[in-house]
Parts: structure tokens; C-alpha cells; sequence
């Protein structure tokens, strides 16, 4: 754990990760994470989700939270966006030929390959990924061919649920061939232990750049700025803020780069950081 050399009282903003961080196995936002959420906003702090969701997946989510339409980070950093889409701050998409030549290659293979535009989730055949979509981040799948959706659709993220060690090795064949065009994070939710969400993004996205290109936007130095989160595809958010809070439940190697660690998510987490470091 790092050594810390700011004031609390400096933080002007606070970024937070979903799954993990903010809402557990259960699938709620816990009355006590959404209590310190509501002071802290109220208090002058602005706050953002910082998710690999997409943001049509968080709109339930940001519906229980008072935060009045701002800006947020989706797609592990590949979009920078009010909800309602009527600001976009930054957007870096799948290069429309990269996703030719995946589509085609996930066709050879007989891999189940998804991919998402800014609204919508495109799928070739419904599959137990689209029923988790369904039932837990409250998108509808439309399923359809791929062929051509690169030419008609900006798409954010291409995605590979692996739910078991066959999925696993045909996900690894996946991203040996396209790991050099392609900046692949893994993403993890409690609801559903043992299974991974590789999301595939453009080479150079991250969440901390898109942290970078918001606190720029809303003329927030970085230095005043709290990350909080529990997973690999949070290291580039929280080395980016002023001040990296892992949660107790958090990889090892989030928690190495973190000032602070907090209590587990099923702990409030969340909340009793808020409290300490912001109320």
C-alpha cells in the first residue's frame, strides 16, 4: 500500500467502479453505499461510475443514484458519456475493419463473439451470456447476423463471456489472434463467481485515460480526484487518481498500487471510504 501526501479536503471529484465496488453478490446498492453516495454528492463532491458495462446496462444503476445527468465512463474507458448520450466527452471505437476480420474469424471458429454500439447489444444466437444480460444488467439482446453491422454500427466493444474451460480456450485462441490490435480487459462480478467478461477495446484504451480526458473536461486536477474499485481493469484508473482506494475484496495487485483499502463490498466498502476520506 502507498503512502498518501494529500488533504481530504481538496477532492473535488469521485470515480467509481459497479461490480465489486458498488453493488455485491446481492445485485443491489446497499442503503449504506447509496446514503454516503447522496451526502457525498450533496456535500459539492461530484461523482461517476466507472464501469466495463455498457451504458445502456447502467441506467438502472445511475436511476437510484441522485447524480443529475453527468458525465460517467463506460465500456472500461472506451466511452465518456452522459447517460442520455446528449454530450459525449470521448469515444475511441473498434476500428471498423478490426471488427470485420473478428466477426469473420469468430464465424471460422464457431466462437460466440458479442458486440456493442453505444445503445445496443448485438448478438449472432442467444446464449447463456445473453440471458445473464437479460436478467442482470437489464439489456436485450438484438440478435442478427454480424455480417456488415461494422458498416451501420459504431462499435464500442467487442465481448467474449467464458463461463466454463472449454469457453476459456477458445476465448485464449480469440485473443492470441488479435491481442496485438486490441486492448483486452477482464472483468469480474460477484453475482457470477467463475465467470469472465473479456471485453475487446481499442489498443489504448483504459479507464485511467478515460479519467484523464473527464477531469480535463470538467476542469478537475487529477490530484483532486478519489478512484475507487476492485478489479484488473481498475489498476489504470486508480494509479491515475490522486488518491486509490481498493476495496477488501480486491485483486492483490489493486491493492498494491491503492493508498487506502477499504472493507469488502458486502462490508459497505464503498460507504465507509466515502466517510473517511470525503464526509
Amino acid at each position: 500500500m502507498l503512502q498518501l501526501n494529500v488533504t481530504r479536503n481538496g477532492y473535488k471529484l469521485l470515480v467509481i467502479d459497479i461490480d465489486g465496488t458498488l453493488v455485491g453478490g446481492n445485485k443491489i446498492i446497499s442503503p449504506e453505499n447509496r446514503d454516503a453516495l447522496v451526502e457525498a454528492y450533496h456535500s459539492g463532491v461530484q461523482v461517476a461510475i466507472s464501469t466495463g458495462r455498457s451504458l445502456t446496462s447502467c441506467r438502472k444503476i445511475l436511476a437510484q443514484l441522485p447524480l443529475d445527468g453527468g458525465f460517467h465512463v463506460f465500456f472500461d474507458g472506451a466511452l465518456v458519456s452522459r447517460p442520455d448520450l446528449t454530450e459525449e466527452v470521448y469515444a475511441q471505437p473498434l476500428p471498423p475493419l478490426l471488427v470485420k476480420e473478428m466477426v469473420e474469424y469468430a464465424r471460422r471458429e464457431k466462437i460466440d463473439l458479442e458486440l456493442f454500439s453505444s445503445t445496443h447489444y448485438f448478438t449472432p444466437r442467444e446464449t447463456w451470456s445473453t440471458t445473464a444480460h437479460r436478467e442482470f444488467f437489464g439489456i436485450e439482446a438484438v440478435v442478427l447476423s454480424l455480417e456488415g453491422l461494422w458498416e451501420r454500427e459504431r462499435i464500442i466493444k467487442g465481448g467474449l463471456v467464458t463461463t466454463n474451460p472449454q469457453e476459456e480456450a477458445q476465448a485464449e485462441k480469440f485473443i492470441r489472434r488479435f491481442g496485438g490490435s486490441v486492448y483486452l480487459s477482464r472483468a469480474r462480478t460477484p453475482v457470477y463467481p467463475g465467470v469472465v467478461f473479456n471485453n475487446l477495446l481499442a489498443a489504448g484504451v483504459s479507464k485511467g485515460n478515460a479519467l484523464k480526458r473527464l477531469a480535463a473536461h470538467l476542469g478537475t486536477p487529477l490530484e483532486a480526484v478519489i478512484a475507487v474499485g476492485d478489479g484488473s481493469n481498475d489498476i489504470s484508473l486508480l494509479a491515475t487518481a490522486g488518491l486509490a482506494i481498493a476495496m477488501g475484496n480486491a485483486a492483490a495487485e489493486l491493492k498494491s498500487i491503492a493508498h487506502h483499502i477499504t472493507l469488502d463490498v458486502d462490508q459497505h466498502g464503498l460507504a465507509a471510504a466515502i466517510r473517511r476520506f470525503l464526509l
